[in-house]
């Protein structure tokens, strides 16, 4: 792993990564978002406001998966002082939030019909908007500094300490009393009858796959500018 540390080897291989997660994605989350939309069926009890399943959740399952991304990318930062590391975590940063604030939006939206009221604060809901803020945290630290590696300690150590929250957003539903529902896919199986589950999933596979490729691409920028910032400032010491 660490030799793909090296900047020049990343770009060799993230450049045609890029468009292929990209374009892929796109393709992959429209066939997803159709097929959930447009062709599965209602739920019985929902009806059709159910089909904000095929936002919201692949919404969620990506907020707390690129934290955990941030947690990776942050310990690799402090252990390992990876030089990609740093630019990692700012890439992944406003791209995780940007999910999390979807999903407490799509979820308020969905909440609206089936519970009867827009958000209230129970252990699931409130845990999640802890993410966003987290989220938001390490955005903020990261650009605290004119020196961006202090910003990036700072911002790295926040992201270890906010992993705690992971687990409290996954079983929050199993600990408290919660108008949210307990998780319909397990590593046991699914209680989602196939009709719903499989545009589910399609609809999450694009999602991941558009992700990936806007972190490429924001990893790829962030290093452009790194470089171009570290020509002029040779430039000028040698003016």
């Amino acid at each position: 792993m660490h030799r793909y540390a090296n900047p020049a080897r990343f770009l060799r291989i993230a450049k045609p990564l890029t468009g292929w997660t990209f374009w892929s994605g796109l393709l992959i989350l429209c066939a997803g978002l159709y097929w959930g939309l447009f062709r599965a069926p209602a739920d019985y009890l929902q009806g059709e406001s159910v089909r904000m399943l095929y936002v919201h959740v692949p919404m969620a399952w990506l907020a707390m998966g690129g934290y955990l991304g941030l947690g990776i990318a942050a310990f690799s930062a402090l252990v390992w002082k990876h030089p990609l590391a740093e630019v990692a975590l700012q890439a992944l940063a406003p791209v995780g939030a940007t999910f999390a604030a979807l999903c407490l939006i799509t979820g308020s939206l969905w909440g609206r019909p089936t519970w009867g009221t827009y958000w209230v604060w129970d252990g699931r809901l409130t845990s999640v908007l802890v993410l966003f803020f987290l989220y938001l945290g390490i955005i903020v630290l990261m650009h605290a500094h004119d020196e961006p590696s202090r910003g990036a300690k700072m911002a790295s150590v926040l992201a270890l300490v906010g992993l705690v929250n992971l687990p409290i957003i996954k079983f929050s539903v199993e600990w408290w009393n919660t108008l949210h529902q307990p998780a319909s896919i397990t590593v046991t199986g699914s209680s989602i009858d196939g009709s719903m589950l499989w545009p589910l999933l399609t609809s999450a596979s694009g999602f991941l796959l558009l992700m990936a490729g806007i972190v490429l691409m924001r990893m790829r920028t962030i290093i452009a500018l790194r470089k171009r910032a570290a020509r002029a400032a040779r430039m000028a010491a040698s003016a």
